[in-house]
């Protein structure tokens, strides 16, 4: 699937609204979190929170629904994540693979 991704800075309504649902799409397709979507779309974690809460809620309420799901299980999950990401750290500081 294509997604919209941003153009920077000055970008129109009409673009703020069609990168919101891309990015919708992008993160109920990959299942990724806030991050990940940022980084794909070369976009603030901020940025992406705003659109998929904010302004997808009035521009398409049926998948604000399915990624406010997302959203939740993400959080949910986060302490594995972050338990995870320092098992990494400490691994790499020993010289572990």
């Amino acid at each position: 699937m294509s997604y919209i991704k941003s153009t920077g800075t000055g970008a129109a309504a009409g673009s703020k609204q069609e990168r919101c649902v891309s990015l919708a799409q992008y993160m109920i397709d990959n299942k990724a979190t806030v991050r990940n979507a940022g980084r794909v779309f070369g976009i603030s974690k901020s940025t992406v929170h705003q659109d998929i809460t904010v302004r997808l809620e009035r521009v398409n309420p049926e998948l604000h629904r399915q990624v406010r799901e997302l959203l939740e299980q993400n959080k949910q999950e986060r302490h594995i994540r972050g338990g995870l990401a320092t098992k990494r750290k400490y691994s790499r500081q020993r010289g572990e693979p």
